[in-house]
């Protein structure tokens, strides 16, 4: 679980047409930093020379920065001056390793360009202002290349990518005791011969690509590497390929073990910079920095380098012990919800009729000692009502009532197509004063659905006396409008209503409860679909928000394009302007896994409605695949922590 920034300077580094060399494009950049100064190796792209063949040759550059972001005094660093190089330098990857910076960069032999002409060369430099050797490395294609800052076991240890093109690429290690064995043709030879026993495959599937990216980090629990994965790469123009950025984990002793990795991007394209370019839809991970933190309770922050449609460079942070936690196996599991061991707690019932096809999608309340579970319930001829249950300790379900608590009853709800679906559906329940207010979708099988409301007095709920309000439409006619909730309490002297239109979550103010004078006007946009990402096709919340000192903690549910599946992250919230979103988590916290999130009537679901805490503990309860009630937890505190980053408490 963890937080990606993009900074709000990108991109940091663009095409200067005043400066002939690097007119076209700059990106994928490397950074090292040297003092007190950050020093920016990048592939430039020259404007078009009509009078050359190629028209357009790639150098690499040089600038310098004193925050990491802004980069000046830029000039041509590496050009081409040898056979093996003549038609560009590329990529670069620089690593300082005993007294020397070495600069590992893709080096072009042929033109047209053909993958026997791309091979991987280094430069060496001993005070970044000039070169004083180059080499050719790779006698093979490959790219990519990078050094570990230090000896490993006594090796020299190096990470590059070989068959770029000609794939199936590899991400491979390679270990030697003297540098020069680097540029050895006889190294290679031997090596490549055994390729299969260096190489790590991060590969998902094998319809992906994997290309090593920004020279590896060393951390306390392993060398960290961020590297380029194409999803569905070799699928023949399938629309979900996607660029992204991810990470792994190498051990400390043998980087050829492998610690952990991401379940997914960190990053993505998202922004229209990283969208519209030379290459539209790239993202490529080419160097990356620590920077450290003066405050312990904050952690050193990770400064991720990338190229952007093959254009411009661009930096993106995350904290690094957020990451770390995240890849590591012996951590991660603490980072997203964890399941009641007695799952589910709550399945459809055949002695009743109302609830003998499905019981799910949960909203729950905490009063006193007692969780309070309203359920979603379905018949066998497909109409939702509404169950409740009861846990005193929040797992175990001790009461069910024989009878549903809330039925549907206006036109508004009842069916009016034979076997379709129809009533009362995915609850939540906001107690404000001494009422409890319960939104609900409401659905006649014909119209779009629309968020119903009513209310009972706590006093009646408590003792089961099911005197709910006649409900009110609040949402407006012929808009698929739902995944509705109420602020728990007024926010500048008005309440804050949630909703969803389409496929984006958002709000709408209300002056008073009173829903026969107040309905939903605006749809004051919050979050919506991140493109290539796990909730790229639509969000909604999930429950009712919660009340930090740093502002209102609130989940949501996501669904991917690619693979149509529900998870969950979450948002924080601006505690005086909820529709300002503070942060929000790059990866989900809970996704289906279990046999009854995978299987049911709605497969590859987890749909939560109710969320309380209790004993620093976050409970949600939830549907699994759209049959059955689960709870889960997860410690607030590791949750805020991840959201509040840099963040300071608001009075």
């Amino acid at each position: 679980m963890f937080v990606v920034n993009r900074s709000h300077h990108n991109p940091i580094l663009v095409p200067d047409r005043d400066h002939y060399w690097e007119a076209y494009a700059t990106f994928n950049m490397s950074v090292i930093k040297k003092g007190a100064i950050f020093f920016g190796i990048y592939r430039a792209v020259s404007a078009p020379d009509h009078l050359r063949t190629p028209e357009q040759i790639s150098i690499i550059g040089i600038g310098k920065s004193k925050d990491g972001a802004h980069f000046e005094d830029r000039a041509p660093f590496i050009v081409p001056t040898e056979e093996w190089e003549k038609y560009g330098c590329e990529d670069p990857r620089i690593t300082y390793f005993e007294g020397q910076y070495y600069i590992f960069y893709t080096a072009l032999s042929k033109y047209p360009f053909e993958s026997d002409g791309i091979k991987v060369a280094v430069a060496v430099s001993s005070d970044l202002k000039k070169i004083q050797e180059r080499h050719p490395v790779t006698p093979f294609n490959a790219k990519a290349m990078s050094l570990f800052s230090e000896r490993i076991n006594g090796k020299i240890t190096a990470i590059l990518t070989t068959n770029t093109d000609t794939p199936p690429a590899r991400i491979a290690l390679a270990q030697v005791d003297r540098m020069e064995e680097f540029w050895d043709p006889a190294f290679w030879e031997k090596w490549y011969a055994n390729i299969d026993k260096y190489t790590i495959d991060l590969r998902r599937d094998p319809l992906d690509h994997v290309e090593a990216g920004a020279p590896p980090v060393k951390t306390p629990h392993g060398w960290l590497i961020l590297y380029s994965h194409i999803q569905n790469y070799f699928s023949g123009g399938n629309p979900d390929r996607v660029f992204g950025i991810e990470a792994v984990i190498l051990d400390l002793n043998d980087p050829f073990k492998v610690v952990g990795s991401t379940r997914g991007p960190v990053l993505v394209p998202r922004e229209p910079y990283e969208l519209l370019g030379h290459v539209s839809n790239v993202v490529f991970p080419s160097g990356s920095i620590l920077k450290k933190s003066s405050r312990s309770a904050t952690g050193d922050t990770l400064l991720i380098y990338y190229g952007a449609t093959d254009m411009t460079v661009c930096v993106a942070s995350v904290n690094l012990d957020d990451l770390l936690e995240t890849i590591r196996p012996e951590t991660n599991s603490r980072l997203c919800f964890k399941r009641f061991a007695k799952n589910p707690v709550i399945i459809p019932n055949s002695k009743h009729a109302w609830e003998a096809k499905a019981t799910f999608n949960p909203a729950a309340l905490r009063l006193g000692r007692t969780t309070h579970i309203l359920y979603r319930a379905l018949s066998d001829d497909n109409v939702s009502s509404i169950g409740y249950a009861s846990s005193k300790d929040g797992f175990n379900v001790g009461k069910r009532e024989i009878n549903p608590i809330y039925i549907p009853k206006e036109n508004f709800e009842i069916k009016k197509v034979a076997e379709g679906n129809s009533g009362c559906e995915d609850p939540r329940i906001t107690k404000i004063g001494k009422t409890i207010y319960m939104c609900y979708t409401a659905f006649d099988g014909i119209g779009p659905p629309r968020v119903a409301i009513t209310s009972i007095k706590e006093r009646d709920f408590l003792v089961k006396n099911w005197k709910w309000e006649k409900p009110v439409l609040i949402t407006p006619e012929g808009f698929d409008d739902k995944d509705t909730c109420i602020f728990p309490q007024k926010i500048n002297g008005e309440y804050f209503i949630l909703h969803r239109v389409e496929n984006e979550m958002c709000g709408d103010y209300f002056k008073t409860l009173d829903f026969r004078k107040e309905t939903v006007k605006k749809c004051i946009r919050i979050i919506g679909p991140r493109i290539n990402t796990w909730d790229s096709a639509k969000v909604g919340i999930c429950a009712p928000p919660i009340k930090t000192k740093y502002g209102w903690l609130l989940l949501y549910h996501g669904v991917s394009k690619s693979h149509n599946t529900y998870r969950i992250g979450a948002v924080l919230l601006d505690l005086k302007d909820p529709a300002i979103v503070l942060s929000r988590t790059a990866d989900p916290i809970f996704e289906p896994m279990e046999i009854y999130e995978r299987e049911g009537i709605v497969n590859n679901v987890i749909f939560p409605c109710g969320m309380v805490e209790k004993d620093g503990l976050l409970f949600i309860y939830y549907g699994g695949a759209d049959k059955v009630v689960g709870v889960a937890t997860m410690e607030l505190n590791l949750l805020m922590r991840t959201l509040t980053r840099n963040l300071r408490p608001k009075k």
